[in-house]
């Protein structure tokens, strides 16, 4: 198993999913907020509206791992508490999607992403 990239990103990506909800939990985060603000990251697909180059920038623009995990320390340092709960939505919205096969796109057609270019 360790030597098959796929099966260990989406195992990777299972882990900051469980360790999202764990904090989220932890931190008294309201369940109703963070299923509302689930899939607010995916709206910056709508960038493959105008065309398929800015569609793909944006989407990977919110489907890093660097912005929340940036925000969030900014959020922990300043005793931000809403804003370090948005971000674990993000995170867990980032690591659901890299579970499911969803990853960072290539500015060619919408579905070519990175891990399609990995074998499991």
């Amino acid at each position: 198993m360790l030597d098959k990239p796929g099966i260990l990103l989406r195992l990777e990506a299972f882990t900051v999913l469980t360790v999202s909800f764990a904090a989220y939990h932890e931190l008294d985060g309201n369940w109703l907020v963070f299923f509302l603000l689930f899939l607010w990251p995916d709206l910056f697909m709508l960038g493959y509206l105008a065309n398929v180059r800015l569609g793909a920038s944006l989407y990977n623009l919110v489907h890093m791992y660097p912005g929340p995990l940036l925000i969030g320390a900014a959020a922990v340092f300043e005793h931000w508490h809403n804003t370090l709960l948005v971000t674990l939505v993000w995170t867990a919205h980032i690591g659901l999607d890299r579970m499911l096969g969803y990853g960072l796109k290539y500015p060619t057609f919408f579905k070519d992403t990175h891990l399609q270019r990995i074998a499991s």
